[in-house]
């Protein structure tokens, strides 16, 4: 690692020649700091709830920003902006002319600026949406990994930079390490990560926060580091008699302590400054020459301030690995609030703001105004814009899916392994649509039986590998890597899986070039990755999500690996359809239908739900009909079909997935009791809650699946019964509004053999023909 500092510019601190990006920067920190005033202070609020925003947050980065975005950056890097420095982002974006100065007074208003930076709702360029810890701060690695096969497989992605700017504090996330530690990271040179490093979380001066163990834990990932401490007065200072005992008292003072003194009088900082150690007295001496305004400007001197040592860190990077810049920061540098414990989310007051402008030149009552063109500041500002100025990305549409490629399922099959027929059946049948489908897993590729599909596309690695059991005839599953591979294996993290389908499903709108990203996990750990997948989904990446093997029928592994909620998914997740098909032909069906909503300004992403039980093909019913096959297609694309139809029933059996096994011995069995029951497997629950929306007038979809499949003329008590929670199905019975007894998982399972689990539960055929018989009798 190294230590970077900046050299001094003059011999006499109060001679420093003034860098050019400190006035563009000092007019951004006045700019990111009225964006939130006027939105707080001045803006009309009716509701009288806390508007917000982070002066503080984002006047510690603003040097960081400005040498970033005005000197360093190229029209084909990347930056993620940590969340809280919107502000600064905008305030840059309206000097470069890329934000119309009307937005300005926007900030978390109804269709204004964002809270954080968006992608998908900001009307200025913003690369990458943060806002949720840890997830903005990585997706630059999984964006660099996307552009990395887009070029190769396809060119037109280039190279570039991806930059993170990122709050200590956000260095707690696990997520955070969970993907610095991925075995491909290290090899991704174009990583470059600048770390404000202002020790204060939300509510306290970290105590011990140790910048070399995060040195050394970066190092020890494969990283270079750059550490940024001091900046260019600091370091002239040191160079003066007594200068290393001032730096080592510095170096040596507690957080707590430093920032202390970032809250004195230049009077009471001569007091504290020297301490009482050895070299107090040489300290003493040294700042006794100073004036009160240069010793103010020098305790606050730290290396992410200065524009000379952030050019040195810049300068030093070194591309053929990842980067980390640890940059010294002052949070609310240049602000009343300055160093304050808790300044976090605290707004200057309307006389503080006013005072402020006062010392920055500026008009509080004027507050947003851009540099002349003609002065230096404007010249930098407009060479800037104009490097950092991005072709129009030409759309590229896909390549049609086909909707049913046609295969005749085996006799027995489940779920999951239908998932690997057909993406093996695409490379044959529609191999532009297979060449532009990458799979990515954490370690389970053989368990969720993507093994064909993986000797068939190869696996991606950033360089080509050789293959030493290429020649093993024990070897069923062959590991090719090379950068065209279209299978990517991660690590067991599945924040690090759906992170990376996020960027793969963003090339379209990135580079015109559409992916069409597959994910697999096991069910039971959706939920881990719930969070950042439907944060990908909001920064506009488009993918598929596959969980298998699902639900209580992982029965012999016990409760800890048997899911229960994971149904409603895809239920209440925006821009996110779900399905648990009961078949192999529904699988094929549902995968190609959702492929083909991927890679477009209108797409959508999807969660499939799989299941490793075994289930016999034939009682799918699939018509041969290629009419009536057709109207099949459809209506388990739309959410679902009648498997078992009766003229007058008396009861109605409503089965998802696997499940429908059992729906049909139960109603085999009320059959023998004269009592006649009509089977429904429902394949996807939110398509049929939008139908039931948009009949109700709530939603714009269409409504005919409920027409032909739930008919108020056919309307019966209703029995549902899905493996996961039964909540999922439960509002079925309000379309037609008849007694119900939804059927499920709601407890934490037990290890077992398949039946005596779902006798536990209570979703055997026993337990669906009673709850049949008990919703009959209650009508």
């Amino acid at each position: 690692m190294s230590d970077i500092s900046a050299q001094p510019a003059a011999p006499v601190p109060g001679g420093i020649t003034p860098d050019p990006l400190d006035e563009i920067a000092r007019r951004v920190l006045w700019l990111s700091t009225a964006i939130v005033h006027h939105a707080n202070r001045v803006r009309p609020n009716t509701s009288g709830l806390k508007v917000g925003g982070h002066q503080a947050s984002s006047a510690s980065i603003v040097a960081i920003m400005v040498s970033l975005y005005l000197e360093q950056l190229r029209a084909q890097d990347r930056v993620s902006v940590k969340p809280h420095a919107s502000p600064v982002l905008h305030a840059i974006n309206y000097l470069l002319g890329s934000l119309d100065e009307k937005y300005l007074t926007t900030l978390r208003e109804f269709g204004g600026l964002q809270s954080y930076p968006s992608r998908s709702k900001d009307p200025d360029p913003v690369d990458y949406s943060t806002g949720s810890v840890g997830i903005g701060a990585t997706a630059p690695i999984w964006g660099a990994i996307a552009r990395r096969y887009v070029e190769a497989t396809f060119g037109g992605a280039g190279t570039g930079r991806q930059y993170s700017l990122v709050g200590d504090a956000e260095l707690d996330e696990g997520a955070i390490w969970e993907a610095l530690v991925d075995p491909a990271v290290p090899e991704l040179g174009e990583i470059v990560w600048i770390i404000d490093l202002n020790r204060q979380s939300l509510d306290r001066v970290v105590p011990t926060f140790a910048a070399t163990r995060l040195e050394t834990m970066f190092s020890a990932a494969g990283w270079q580091v750059i550490t940024v401490k001091f900046g260019t007065l600091l370091e002239e200072l040191f160079t003066r008699p007594g200068g290393t005992h001032l730096r080592d008292r510095i170096v040596e003072m507690s957080n707590p302590e430093y920032q202390r003194l970032l809250r004195c009088s230049a009077t009471e900082l001569r007091d504290r400054l020297p301490g009482d150690g050895a070299g107090a007295d040489a300290i003493r001496t040294l700042i006794a020459d100073l004036d009160d305004p240069t010793l103010l400007r020098a305790i606050r001197n730290l290396g992410g301030h200065d524009m000379a040592a952030l050019r040195a860190a810049y300068a030093g990077i070194d591309d053929s690995r990842p980067t980390a810049i640890i940059a010294y920061t002052v949070k609310g540098f240049g602000l009343p609030t300055e160093g304050h414990p808790q300044n976090h989310s605290s707004l200057l007051s309307t006389e503080q703001f006013r005072s402020l402008g006062g010392e920055l030149g500026e008009d509080p009552d004027h507050p947003f105004r851009r540099f002349d063109a003609d002065s230096a500041a404007g010249e930098i500002c407009r060479a800037a814009a104009q490097r950092l100025r991005r072709e129009d990305i030409p759309s590229m549409t896909p390549p049609p899916v086909p909707t049913d490629i046609g295969r005749v399922p085996s006799a027995t099959s489940s779920t999951q392994a239908a998932l690997g027929r057909v993406l093996l059946d695409l490379t044959r049948d529609a191999p532009d649509v297979a060449r532009r489908i990458v799979t990515v897993s954490p370690d389970v590729s053989s368990s969720t039986n993507l093994a064909g599909w993986l000797n068939k596309a190869g696996v991606w690695s950033p360089t080509e590998r050789r293959d030493w059991f290429a020649d093993d005839s024990d070897t069923i599953m062959h590991w090719s890597e090379r950068p065209t591979g279209q299978h990517m294996e991660l690590g067991i993290a599945e924040t690090n899986l759906v992170g990376l389908l996020g960027e793969l499903g963003a090339t379209w709108s990135r580079w015109g070039q559409p992916l069409l990203p597959i994910g697999v996990l096991y069910d039971p750990f959706v939920e881990r990755a719930l969070e950042p997948w439907s944060f990908g989904m909001y920064a506009g990446g488009q993918s598929i999500l596959v969980g298998t093997p699902s639900g209580v029928t992982l029965a012999p592994e016990g409760g800890a690996h048997q899911s229960i909620t994971t149904p409603s998914v895809g239920l209440e997740q925006p821009s996110c359809d779900t399905y648990e098909p009961a078949f192999a032909a529904e699988v094929e069906w549902i995968l190609l239908h959702c492929l083909g909503q991927l890679g477009r300004p209108d797409g959508r992403s999807a969660y499939l739900r799989l299941s490793t039980r075994p289930v016999q093909q034939g009682l799918a019913a699939i018509p041969t009909d290629p009419a009536a096959r057709e109207r099949r297609r459809k209506q388990v694309i739309a959410g679902a079909y009648t498997l078992r139809a009766e003229s007058t029933p008396e009861v109605c059996i409503v089965a998802m997935g696997a499940m429908v096994t059992e729906a049909l011995a139960a109603a085999d069995r009320l059959a023998t009791m004269e009592i006649r029951a009509e089977v429904i497997c429902v394949t996807g629950p939110g398509a049929i809650f939008q139908a039931l929306q948009a009949r109700r007038g709530l939603d714009d979809g269409p409504s005919w699946i409920l027409d032909q499949v739930f008919p108020a003329e056919r309307a019966a008590p209703m029995v549902t019964v899905l493996d996961g929670h039964p909540h999922s199905l439960a509002f079925l019975s309000t379309i037609n509004r008849v007694p119900a007894q939804p059927l499920g998982v709601t407890r934490f399972g037990q290890a077992g053999s398949l039946e005596d689990v779902y006798r536990y539960h209570g979703i055997d055929a026993d337990s669906i023909v009673a709850a049949c018989l008990d919703v009959r009798g209650s009508a």
